[in-house]
């Protein structure tokens, strides 16, 4: 005999939406090329991690809910996933502003690359920024916090009792901050011996006005970068995961849990 399958509409309005929570959130989360996939493959990714979330799903009365109702909570939703998805996109930004300002000093700005994320031209330093960033994002363990960052919020707050204010914004704000802070001691050492790489031609450049140094200068701060940033490099795991356990306790505090 054929078996029926019927769903709860119930459940149904459930999914839907975990869905739109999920959703807001894979708008910033840090995933690597995420935006150059195609829209199918995000949105498997987005029903996947909805579907992972089963056991944390609101109870939903489905004969008291109306459709107008349904469709603010799901705005209610997605405001709590951009909420999480802004503060766990602060991991990749601080990486990416300190090549930012490091890559026009050490001569990489000059040469571009297409971003993967924006499909735009990009300092080629910038790119690898991104990407190691977005692979630190998975070895440090920061998917499954986020994952559990949701499973709690789904336990803490109901469908259509989120409000956003004034606290949560400043906690956001004040995790931008730290985002500038980072980021600039990120390139700080690099940019210090860069000035000093510049006064050293310079001084040899009034020892000695024949010596063609611009052409020396490009080569010499390019390698000493690299130099530097792969001795400083197995600091990155550390510093990804203080930053990421900033940007949780940002995102915890940003919906009140």
């Amino acid at each position: 005999m054929p078996a029926n399958v019927e769903l709860p509409l119930g459940m149904l309005y459930a999914f839907l939406l975990v869905l739109a929570r999920v959703s807001g959130a894979l708008v910033f989360v840090p995933l690597p090329g995420l935006t150059s996939v195609p829209g199918m493959a995000r949105t498997v990714l987005a029903v996947g991690m909805t579907l992972a979330l089963q056991a944390r799903w609101p109870l939903v009365d489905a004969s008291s809910v109306t459709v107008a109702q349904l469709a603010g909570w799901a705005v209610l939703e997605a405001a709590v996933g951009i909420a999480i998805g802004v503060a766990i996109s602060m991991i990749v930004e601080t990486f990416s502003l300190g090549a930012q300002i490091l890559g026009t000093g050490a001569g990489y700005g000059y040469a571009s690359t297409v971003d993967p994320n924006t499909q735009a031209d990009s300092g080629i330093l910038l790119v690898l920024a991104q990407l190691f960033a977005g692979l630190l994002f998975f070895a440090t363990g920061l998917d499954r916090e986020v994952l559990r960052l949701f499973a709690l919020s789904l336990d803490r707050i109901p469908p259509g009792s989120y409000r956003f204010s004034l606290s949560s914004a400043e906690s956001l704000i004040h995790l931008g901050g730290n985002v500038f802070s980072v980021g600039l001691r990120l390139a700080l050492p690099v940019i210090a011996l860069l000035v000093m790489v510049d006064v050293a031609l310079a001084l040899l450049g009034r020892v000695n006005a024949q010596l063609q140094l611009l052409t020396l200068a490009f080569p010499a701060k390019m390698l000493l970068a690299l130099f530097v940033l792969s001795w400083v490099a197995v600091l990155f795991p550390r510093i990804c995961r203080e930053i990421g356990a900033d940007a949780l306790a940002a995102a915890h505090h940003a919906l009140g849990l």
